[in-house]
């Protein structure tokens, strides 16, 4: 092996050094940005699962608001019904002063007429007293129904409730191995690392995939793929500007060429 290539290899190994810290700190930080994100959504799912609960608890109070107005409905047709008959055994307690045909013609009239009067208030409270039976038996069909979304609400948040539990524990042993792997990681390279999180809000690495960045899905210059493979640096995206990785088999060094210039192969730039 020539000496070119010796260091050909070195540089290779320090990469993978370099690399492979920032790639398992990646790793962890995925996992904490998916946990994070699936305990945001704990809160919106109780909501959405107490909905039916929430729908028929308000249609309950709702109904039972409405027998309250009714009953009041009724009573108050009952006390025109009481004071209105009142008014009527009054009205024939006043039959033996009449004297003549014309007043007796009149006041059975007036009999009549209040008869009737009778019947609207009586209709009025059946009105009521049917409405009110209706209103009940909803009543009933809706503490049934909330009574089974109470128990089913109950197990849906018992579940969510260590879900959120399980994934906290997670969260924590997770944040500790983040730790010690960004203490792993060369500062420089890590303060690189957090800038590009900071500005992108996800994963600060890519690879090389069939000739494009994962990351951004574009096609990546032929040259820079050239200088992922072997460059002993790490570079970033020209579009996406994160930080690139080769993915797939070691590259094999050809031999050097005599006249060519290191600057021919160089695009994009390194980190």
């Amino acid at each position: 092996m020539s000496i070119a290539e010796g260091a050909s290899r070195q540089r290779k190994g320090t990469l993978s050094h370099k690399l492979s810290p920032l790639l398992e700190l990646q790793k962890l930080d995925l996992r904490i940005m998916e946990i994070s994100d699936t305990r945001r959504k704990i809160p919106d799912l109780l909501h959405t699962a107490e909905a039916p609960l929430r729908d028929t608890s308000n249609l309950l109070n709702e109904t039972k608001i409405t027998v309250e107005a009714a009953v009041k409905e009724r009573r108050s047709h009952e006390k025109d019904l009481e004071a209105h008959e009142a008014q009527t055994e009054k009205m024939k307690s006043h039959a033996a002063s009449l004297k003549t045909n014309k007043e007796y013609q009149a006041h059975l009239f007036e009999l009549d007429l209040a008869n009737k009067k009778r019947g609207d208030f009586e209709e009025k409270i059946l009105v009521c007293m049917d409405k009110i039976d209706q209103l009940q038996r909803t009543v009933k069909e809706a503490e049934g129904k909330k009574k089974a979304l109470e128990a089913a609400f109950a197990q849906e948040k018992k579940v969510l409730d260590e879900q959120d539990r399980t994934l906290a524990a997670e969260l924590s042993q997770v944040e500790a191995l983040y730790r010690a792997a960004a203490a792993r990681v060369e500062k420089s390279l890590l303060g690189r690392y957090m800038q590009i999180k900071a500005s992108r809000k996800d994963q600060p690495l890519a690879a090389v995939r069939d000739g494009i960045c994962t990351g951004c899905r574009l096609q990546i210059p032929p040259q820079l793929i050239a200088q992922v493979k072997r460059s002993d640096d790490l570079h970033v995206c020209p579009y996406c500007r994160r930080m690139l990785y080769w993915e797939g088999e070691p590259v094999t060094e050809a031999p050097s060429v005599s006249g060519a210039k290191p600057s021919d192969l160089e695009v994009g730039e390194s980190v």
